[in-house]
């Protein structure tokens, strides 16, 4: 089994430990590589487009970009980790989101990431664990990753691990374990099935594309979808 991570922050602080308890559960059976931020993908996305109208492989940042993309297209489960920062992802894990803009679905989405896995890990003082769980969930449904579990904690009194009381770290802890063997259970020599809203998603981008190919057959987004088949009886979660 190979599992991706993909680290919001580089400082090794309570998300850190929290995802520490989830890997643990895997450590014996499973080949881990692991992306920390802002480390692994440094720059923001300059917005110039290249990835979209071209070839992702010429922006600028592809050398960080790719390296992420083959360890996640190559894993069967992909785990997201981040503090809250104002009731948001780091940063840092949006700046490597938005290098993913041309994986959206209405543009060039990897056939893979439609059979994935993917568990998100946030924690936050007081509230906003949700919204930056929301932040990553919303690149990843819009990959194609229909079976995502999303797990946040929240603190009320002290983002230091080593002061949180030992009360609270084992209720965090339990519950990372329950939901690590929960998915222990998942047979990952197959994909995950493909979920309905997913499906119509693919479905109204679909209509978009063949929308778009009559207008031009040579739009690059339309000959991918054309390549792959997509816009006849392909389907990316059956390929």
């Amino acid at each position: 089994m190979r599992i991706t991570v993909v680290n919001g922050t580089e400082k090794r602080g309570v998300t850190y430990h929290l995802k520490e308890i989830f890997l643990d559960q895997f450590r014996e059976d499973a080949e881990i590589t692991e992306f920390y931020l802002p480390r692994d993908c440094p720059n923001f996305c300059a917005g110039c487009t290249v990835c979209f109208l071209k070839d992702e492989h010429l922006c600028k940042d592809a050398e960080y970009v790719q390296k992420i993309e083959k360890a996640m297209l190559a894993a069967d489960l992909l785990v997201f980790a981040s503090p809250a920062y104002v009731f948001h992802a780091t940063g840092a894990m949006k700046t490597m989101l938005d290098h993913f803009g041309y994986r959206w679905m209405p543009h060039r989405p990897a056939k893979e990431m439609f059979g994935k896995r993917a568990v998100i890990i946030t924690q936050c003082l007081g509230a906003g664990g949700k919204s930056a769980a929301k932040d990553i969930r919303d690149s990843l449904s819009w990959w194609g990753i229909s079976k995502i579990k999303a797990c946040s904690f929240k603190l009320m009194s002290e983002v230091v691990w080593d002061k949180i009381p030992e009360k609270k770290k084992t209720e965090m802890s339990e519950r990372l374990v329950r939901i690590a063997k929960q998915t222990c259970k998942f047979d990952f020599t197959r994909p995950a099935r493909t979920g309905f809203i997913t499906k119509m998603k693919f479905y109204m981008v679909r209509m978009l594309q063949k929308n778009l190919g009559k207008q031009d057959p040579e739009y690059t987004d339309y000959r991918y979808w054309n390549h792959n088949g997509w816009t006849d009886a392909q389907r990316p979660w059956k390929q």
